[in-house]
């Protein structure tokens, strides 16, 4: 029984403009590809990016100029057992500014706080990244920045007899010109007949 693993990352710098919240939801959900999430994996993902990012625009730099770094780390775990192969995996995502930082991060997290009640939604971003990922991690100083470090867990368990019995079926589809006739050769190779 063979284990494998790895892992892949990503850093991307961006300005910090509204406009680009949707470029960093973007590229998380296009790093996370490779491990075949589910639709609401990526949305739950996108959503906590985009509360931190905007977090960085409103409050950090107080829309004002100022860069954002994104990075990812993606690591998988392929486990094999008798029937099945397991893939864990998680994403850490940091998303990192040089503005003002904040100077009680406790209170900062808790809901419907803000320091700015102007803005809909406001007090809601920690909240929202809390409920959407299993950890979240805020590093902040006054005049330095803020940090935010959010991990979430992936895990699939797929049966072997279903990836044979698929790999099987389109080598076999591949080699027909309809699909009938892939049909009628797989009802003959498993002893049945049409």
């Amino acid at each position: 029984m063979e284990n494998k693993s790895k892992e892949n990352n990503m850093t991307l710098e961006f300005d910090a403009k509204s406009e680009n919240e949707s470029l960093a939801r973007i590229a998380v959900a296009s790093f996370l590809t490779e491990i075949d999430p589910t639709i609401e994996e990526i949305n739950d993902i996108k959503t906590a990016v985009s509360e931190a990012v905007t977090n960085s625009i409103v409050h950090g730099y107080n829309e004002g100029p100022g860069k954002i770094t994104l990075k990812c780390k993606l690591v998988c775990n392929q486990y094999e057992k008798q029937d099945t192969y397991t893939v864990s995996s998680f994403i850490t995502i940091e998303i990192k500014d040089l503005g003002v930082g904040i100077t009680n991060i406790e209170k900062a997290r808790e809901p419907l706080f803000t320091t700015k009640p102007e803005f809909e939604r406001s007090g809601m971003g920690f909240m929202f990244m809390e409920m959407f990922m299993d950890k979240v991690d805020v590093i902040s100083e006054p005049g330095k920045g803020t940090t935010v470090i959010m991990e979430k867990k992936l895990k699939k368990v797929i049966e072997k007899n279903s990836i044979k019995s698929s790999q099987y079926n389109s080598k076999l589809m591949s080699h027909t010109n309809s699909k009938s006739i892939g049909l009628v050769n797989l009802k003959e190779k498993s002893g049945q007949r049409a």
